[in-house]
């Protein structure tokens, strides 16, 4: 039976894209217009109740029971260890999988996605909000490309699920006037992730959805993206 994947193509909505591709699952994609307001909607809530995509229903959960899931680490955990791929036996190396899992939900992902709307997205510039986030998206790069000089990937020399989480966060560091030259570990890695044909898929997810580079947003997709009130 095939997985419901409810998303939008944005890097959080790539990371299980990639990973359901990459583990060779069969999936049905329904799309959340995070622009239009979808999140708010009743049926969405009720699988996601944080109002933030993407969300998964497998109808074949535990117990071959259906489950449904929101918080795309949480996601690629599940779907890790429903698989047994990309989830090492060594519990130590499983790990550090995790940990580095964890360090990009709560850096890369808030950090980059800070530094993305004050250059891209807000509708005044602010200095500081641009300085503050482009300097810690920098700093978190050091760390990982520190990491990287140690192992081919985050969590260990094995490819793995902090990587497909990581990746589509990273890979947009070049929009916010970041030199990848300054981390060459990085610049290895993404491009090594960048030639997987799994990954090629996943980034292809809505493909005909994605806005338009320099395309403005309007006052409804604003307001729906970061200023509607519950």
């Amino acid at each position: 039976m095939s997985i419901e994947l409810h998303v939008w193509p944005t890097p959080n909505g790539y990371k299980v894209s990639i990973a359901l591709e990459e583990m060779g699952l069969a999936y049905i994609v329904h799309p959340v217009n995070i622009g239009a307001g979808d999140q708010f909607k009743p049926d969405f809530l009720k699988i996601a109740p944080n109002n933030r995509m993407p969300a998964i229903v497998d109808p074949d959960g535990p117990g071959g029971k259906p489950i449904s899931l929101f918080e795309s680490g949480a996601i690629l955990i599940y779907l890790a260890e429903k698989t047994g791929q990309f989830r090492p036996a060594d519990s130590a190396e499983w790990y550090s999988h995790v940990q580095w899992l964890m360090w990009q939900m709560g850096g890369v992902g808030p950090m980059f996605g800070q530094a993305g709307h004050f250059i891209l997205y807000a509708a005044e510039k602010v200095p500081y909000g641009i300085e503050r986030y482009r300097n810690e998206a920098k700093r978190l790069l050091k760390v990982a490309d520190t990491r990287l000089g140690e192992t081919q990937y985050l969590g260990s020399d094995t490819y793995g699920i902090a990587d497909m989480a990581s990746f589509p966060w990273i890979r947009n560091a070049p929009k916010y006037d970041i030199d990848l030259a300054s981390f060459p570990n990085v610049r290895r890695w993404l491009d090594t992730i960048n030639a997987r044909p799994a990954v090629t898929r996943g980034l292809a997810l809505l493909a005909d959805k994605v806005r338009p580079a320099g395309k403005p947003m309007s006052e409804e997709e604003r307001a729906n993206l970061y200023g509607r009130k519950p």
